[in-house]
């Protein structure tokens, strides 16, 4: 039984039966024009393959079945040599992308249109690169979901809601395919939200039952949801969700379970700020505000993003062990820049750091290092305490800025691969204020207004 507000959602996102027929002959034309271009068969994927479509959205995934035989270099080639033909053949724009192989997004008479290659095999044991997994998702869903269409419209809705929907790197949450097994397990929308209102980390989801118990599972994923892929054992299907979008959807479950209201469908519209408005924030917080700005690498999100990450943390990793106690940090990528945040609880250290020395007993070390400041006068030391030496020596960063700007420092860390190679073009310390620009007025914006989207929600059912 829908409450007022599931009914008042779908009567939004459902598309009618118009909308409907019009994206599938859309489909039909584009599967009829790969055969005609390349002869090969052709399958529309994906939500609108499968009816659980929101209505707006105008996504055609058509997956291009080549032969097995082919070599991976002989399906990049023919497969995007089609791709580009059947745009040319509707006069579409296009623009190649990249996920194991390259694939081509296109706009075709207003859809959103990917033209991917891929091999036509039977089965997923016989898969010769990921994608080819993604056919049988249709094959194995479009019948059984039919039911739940509505069910997985306003799972899809409430995740977009909540900021959970979307298997990028950048959201780490909920992807469509991941909704539409959800609802598949449970029977419904209503079902699933009182379970995952209950979940706890490791929660195991087996529709096939290919494993024996949740133990054997949990034994090869550590991932906090695990969802077996029903068309391939080896996957979990939410390995994408992050361990915190999983806990910020079963806060959002459970404020929803309690306390239903239509604000939890409707996603936070996005709020920028000025730059005084930014000055008087930092004025605020009294924190120290640091960011390396350089130039966003020429590949899609969810290459780069992971490596900003992953040079985030290990900068963030090199101030900690120079003692600057890091309080947040983040990544924010641009069309043109990204830059990496560091928000610190000081700028300015004392002028000394005190090293620590080997046990008094073991005597080769500890002579060492005593015979090493025996003669330092500026500072105390080596002494003592227990059973082991210490002293005072000259702290080599005293400013944040001084171990930032030095990149024989920064490049000796662990960066991502296309970060570093755009930081080694050349990068810029950003202080405070200067930190702001256009680019990310909406990023900074949400840095400082962060909190959980249940809370959000919480806040707008007080607010009426």
């Amino acid at each position: 039984m829908r409450n007022e507000y599931e009914t008042a959602v779908l009567s939004r996102i459902l598309p009618n039966d118009a909308e409907r027929e019009e994206s599938h002959q859309m489909g039909k034309k584009l599967i009829d024009a790969v055969f005609e271009v390349a002869g090969v068969p052709a399958m529309m994927t994906g939500s609108v393959a499968r009816g659980t479509w929101v209505k707006g959205d105008k996504d055609i995934d058509i997956f291009m079945l080549f032969s097995p035989e082919l070599s991976r270099e002989e399906l990049q080639e023919k497969g995007l040599a089609a791709a580009y033909a059947v745009v040319e053949k509707f006069g579409g724009t296009s623009e190649e992308k990249y996920a194991e192989h390259p694939y081509l997004n296109a706009v075709i008479e207003g859809y959103d249109v990917d033209l991917v290659p891929c091999y036509h095999v039977s089965s997923t044991a016989e898969m010769k690169c990921a994608v080819d997994r993604t056919p049988f998702h249709t094959r194995y869903l479009i019948d059984k979901i039919a039911p739940l269409r509505e069910d997985v419209l306003l799972l899809k809705q409430f995740c977009k809601g909540g900021g959970v929907y979307g298997s990028d790197h950048m959201t780490g949450g909920f992807s469509g395919y991941l909704c539409e097994l959800l609802i598949l397990h449970y029977g419904g929308f209503t079902q699933f939200m009182e379970a995952a209102s209950k979940f706890r980390y490791g929660e195991v989801i087996d529709i096939e039952g290919y494993y024996p118990d949740r133990k054997s599972v949990r034994a090869l994923f550590t991932e906090p949801l695990i969802v077996i892929d029903p068309t391939d054992k080896s996957r979990n299907v939410a390995a994408a969700l992050t361990p915190t979008r999983f806990s910020e959807f079963i806060e959002l479950a459970r404020d929803y379970c309690e306390k239903p209201g239509s604000c939890y469908f409707i996603p936070d519209a996005p709020t920028s700020i000025s730059k005084s408005e930014f000055s008087a924030v930092l004025e605020r917080r009294k924190t120290a505000l640091f960011a390396l700005s350089f130039k966003t690498p020429e590949y899609v999100a969810d290459t780069v993003v992971p490596q900003l990450r992953k040079t985030m943390e290990t900068i963030r990793a090199m101030l900690i062990k120079e003692e600057f106690q890091v309080h947040r940090a983040e990544v924010f990528m641009g069309p043109e820049h990204s830059i990496l945040i560091f928000e610190l609880l000081v700028a300015e250290l004392p002028n000394i750091i005190v090293r620590e020395g080997p046990p008094v007993w073991n005597h080769p070390n500890a002579d060492k290092f005593v015979a090493k400041y025996l003669h330092q006068e500026e500072f105390a030391g080596p002494w003592i305490s227990e059973d082991r030496y210490y002293t005072e020596v000259p702290r080599k960063y005293i400013t944040a800025v001084s171990l930032l700007v030095d990149r024989k420092k920064i490049f000796s860390g662990a960066l991502g691969k296309h970060v570093r190679l755009s930081m080694e073009e050349g990068y810029d310390v950003l202080v405070g204020e200067d930190i702001w620009s256009e680019e990310f007025a909406f990023s900074l914006s949400a840095y400082f207004a962060r909190s959980s989207h249940a809370v959000r929600k919480m806040r707008q059912l007080c607010d009426e």
